[in-house]
Order: C-alpha cells, then sequence, then structure tokens
C-alpha cells in the first residue's frame, strides 16, 4: 500500500500556479516585442500593412487557441497536445502529435538561447556567443530546475521588464509623431502604402503566425495550476488576445515611423532584419535601440526558460504514458519538478543552440525548421476536438466542434505551404523516425501482451483441473 502512494506521488505534479502565473509562462514564451526581430519581412510582404497582418494573425490563431481551450477542459493532463489527440484520436495519433510538438518545445529554446547569445556577444564582442548561449541556458536551466513557482517569480520580473521597454517604446514613439508627424501616411500601416493587398497580406500572415508559437505552451501546465482546466482555458485565451494588441500597437507605430518605403526593404532583404532598429534609432535615438536590444538579450533567455519548461512537461507526460522511458515520467518530490525530463530537454536544447552558435549560417537553419512540428501538431489538435466531442458523442455543438477547428486546420494547413523546403524536409523527417518509434513500441507491447498471455494459460488450465 505504501509502494502504491509513493508511486502515485512521484507521478503527480503540485497545483501552485494562478492565471497570471500562467500567462507570465505564455507571454515570456511569445516574448511581448516578438514582432521586433521579423518587422521589415512584413512590411515588405504586406506593401506596409504590417499591423493588418498581425490583426488577421491574432484571429487566424485563436481558432487553434478556442480548440486548446475546449480540449484543456475534457482533458486536464499535461503534455496539451499528446493528451489531447490521445483522447480525442486514438494512441498512434496522440504520439505523433506529442512527437512533432516535441520538435517545436525542442527547437524554439534552441533559437531563443541563440537569439540572446548573439544579443550579448554583440555588447561584450570579446565573449564568443557560444559561451553566452550556454551560460543561459544553465541559468535558466537550473531556475526551472528550482521549480515551476520560482521560475514563475523571476519570469515575471523579466516579463515587466519587457513590458517597461515596450511602454517606453510606445511613449517615445508617440512624442516623435506628435512633434515630428508621420514618414508615411496613418492609416498604411492597415490599408498598405499602394492600396491594400489581401493576397500580400495573407502572404505575411504565414510568416508572421510565427510570433505567435508558445501560447500553446499554456497548457502543458494545467496539472499544476489552481483552478486547474478553467484557468489554463482563460490564460490561453487571454495570453493570444493581450499578445495580438501588443503586436498590432508596436507595429503601427513602427510603420508609420519607417523612414524606408516597402517596396524599398522589397528590393534589400539585408535591411529587413534591422528594420525595426533603424527606424527607432532614426525617430528617437541610439539610447532606444541600445535599450531594446539588452531586453531583447534578456527576454530571449526567459522565453526559452518558459519554452524548456513547456518541453520538460511534454516529456514527462509522455514518459509517464509509457510512449518514451518511462523513468522521464516522475516528479522529483521536494521541488515538485519532472527533473529528468527537463534535464533531457535542456541536454538537446543546449546541443541544438551551441552547435547553431558555432556556425555562421546556424540561426538561419536553426529558424527554418521551428515552426512545422507545431504546426503539424496544431492540425492534430484540431482534429482531435473534432473526434472528442462530434465522433465520440460528447458534444451537438457544431459550430464550437467542427465548424472552429476545420477553419483551424484550413489556416494551418495555408500556413504550412508557405514554410521553407527545409523546414518541410527536416519536419518529415522527424515524423518518420517517430513513426518508426511508434511501430517499435507497439510491437514490443504485442509482444509483451501475448507473453503475459502465454504465462497465464497453463495457469488457467491447472485452476481448470
Amino acid at each position: 500500500m505504501a509502494r502504491v502512494s509513493t508511486q502515485a506521488a512521484s507521478t503527480e505534479l503540485r497545483r501552485t500556479l494562478g492565471v497570471r502565473d500562467l500567462m507570465v509562462y505564455g507571454l515570456l514564451f511569445i516574448a511581448p516585442m516578438a514582432p521586433v526581430g521579423v518587422f521589415g519581412v512584413l512590411d515588405a510582404k504586406s506593401h506596409g500593412a504590417v499591423a493588418a497582418v498581425y490583426l488577421v494573425a491574432t484571429v487566424a490563431m485563436g481558432f487553434t487557441a478556442l480548440s486548446y481551450a475546449e480540449m484543456v477542459r475534457a482533458v486536464p493532463r499535461a503534455g496539451s497536445v499528446f493528451a489531447y489527440a490521445r483522447a480525442g484520436l486514438g494512441e498512434g495519433p496522440g504520439f505523433i502529435a506529442g512527437w512533432m510538438a516535441m520538435l517545436d518545445y525542442l527547437l524554439i529554446p534552441a533559437v531563443a538561447y541563440l537569439f540572446s547569445g548573439i544579443a550579448l556577444n554583440s555588447l561584450v564582442p570579446g565573449v564568443s556567443r557560444w559561451v553566452w548561449t550556454t551560460l543561459a541556458v544553465l541559468i535558466t536551466t537550473a531556475l526551472n530546475l528550482i521549480g515551476v513557482r520560482t521560475a514563475a517569480v523571476v519570469g515575471f520580473a523579466v516579463l515587466a521588464m519587457e513590458i517597461v521597454v515596450l511602454a517606453v517604446f510606445v511613449v517615445a514613439a508617440s512624442v516623435e509623431l506628435a512633434l515630428h508627424g508621420a514618414a508615411r501616411d496613418w492609416g498604411s500601416p492597415f490599408g498598405g502604402t499602394g492600396g491594400f493587398s489581401l493576397t500580400a497580406v495573407l502572404s505575411a500572415v504565414s510568416v508572421a503566425v510565427l510570433s505567435y508559437l508558445g501560447f500553446d505552451a499554456i497548457a502543458s501546465f494545467v496539472e499544476e495550476a489552481v483552478g486547474a482546466s478553467a484557468a489554463v482555458a482563460r490564460a490561453v485565451l487571454w495570453c493570444l488576445a493581450l499578445a495580438g494588441l501588443l503586436f498590432v500597437v508596436q507595429t503601427y507605430l513602427a510603420a508609420v515611423l519607417e523612414p524606408m518605403t516597402p517596396s524599398q526593404l522589397a528590393a534589400d532583404p539585408a535591411a529587413q532584419g534591422s528594420a525595426f532598429y533603424d527606424t527607432v534609432e532614426a525617430a528617437v535615438g541610439h539610447w532606444l535601440h541600445v535599450l531594446i536590444a539588452a531586453s531583447k538579450a534578456i527576454g530571449a533567455a526567459f522565453a526559452a526558460l518558459a519554452g524548456q519548461a513547456a518541453a520538460g512537461r511534454l516529456v514527462f507526460a509522455m514518459g509517464r504514458e509509457g510512449r518514451l522511458p518511462r523513468r522521464l515520467g516522475v516528479v522529483e518530490e521536494r521541488t515538485s519538478t519532472p527533473r529528468r525530463a527537463l534535464l533531457t530537454a535542456a541536454v538537446i536544447t543546449l546541443v541544438a543552440a551551441v552547435w547553431a552558435a558555432r556556425r555562421d549560417d546556424g540561426l538561419d537553419r536553426l529558424t527554418s525548421v521551428v515552426n512545422v512540428g507545431a504546426l503539424t501538431a496544431f492540425i492534430l489538435l484540431h482534429a482531435s476536438v473534432v473526434g472528442w466531442y462530434m465522433v465520440r458523442g460528447h458534444s451537438r455543438d457544431w459550430l464550437r466542434h467542427a465548424v472552429v477547428p476545420l477553419l483551424g486546420i484550413a489556416v494551418i494547413v495555408a500556413v504550412l505551404v508557405e514554410a521553407s523546403h527545409t523546414a518541410l524536409i527536416v519536419g518529415g523527417i522527424w515524423l518518420a523516425v517517430g513513426l518508426l518509434v511508434l511501430l517499435a513500441g507497439m510491437r514490443g507491447q504485442g509482444r509483451g501482451e501475448r507473453r503475459e498471455a502465454g504465462g497465464t494459460r497453463p495457469q488457467d488450465r491447472d485452476a481448470g483441473h
């Protein structure tokens, strides 16, 4: 009896997170100023309608947020999309959903760590960026191992810093606009500089959607949330809405201050990556450029903290259910953290981040593949809503449990079509490996069942005699 209770304790997480804590993790993972790095790309693609791009992207990702909210209420288990697809579609699709999400949860933190290393290297060139990257991994991993509550408190402080910096940008940009006017037409961030083009906006949305990846990580903490599924559902929806608002405001202000036209940016791809910083420096001053860059360096490391925590919960959940080694599915009682799963995720992320940091083309290679895993998992998430509610008969609400998820699938497919060939190849290889792991697991399970059945038959015959 004591053994059973100890085992139960070793696989259960402690409820310590409120809605605010959950939103902190989600916003940390997303990063309040996520559009900074892709502003120039989106401005060029959308013909200047960059604020409209984020408005449309927020609505598009809203379908995925609604599906998460529906499934977290039905299946309040750590592992998020892995648990949801298992419940709605079955064991095989559940494993594949978790496997594909794992690719995203392991690589997005690696990209964030690399961003931090690059930013710190630019401030202290004497220290190699791979050293800064490694240091960021070690510090944030230590915080995650101390406990989810401690990490949430530190994360809240970092998030507050990022929001303060964003507020400084908004005030400084507004003062500049009041004193000297706009460089572009006031309505151009929504209507474009040469007229509105729906095709151009939708093309840019396929890139902008990547800014939102991470809000879904909130669902991984459902077993640690006070208020469980209801709290997580609210946090997912509020996090997406708040992120969308912040994205629209900052890109609107940057767009009306941008001295280069969208056509000039389109003709000069090298200027697109630094377009936001160049605009801030030209319109406000070097001091704000440095402040935003420093904020991004710190914020990126703690975005990785949230991503690493989510990755650890996913690995933990898959280990607890026997889809990965069961040793990964246990919780350290003192800190109530899945220590082994977190360390496994941290090691893989560290290897990927340091590999990329030591290569000139590492950032390009890493960022080109981070989205495919999450988007594939999102498709299975939407399908699990239909499977759980409509196919299994838990609901007859066709709008919420059929129309909305099918629209969500359509949006994700459209985004995947725009993904790079490298991303699709890596995603395909990862999927193939996952299918092999699934097949091996099914064969192993089948042999175990046959051995068990073979072992009981003599006993049954003896009992019969």
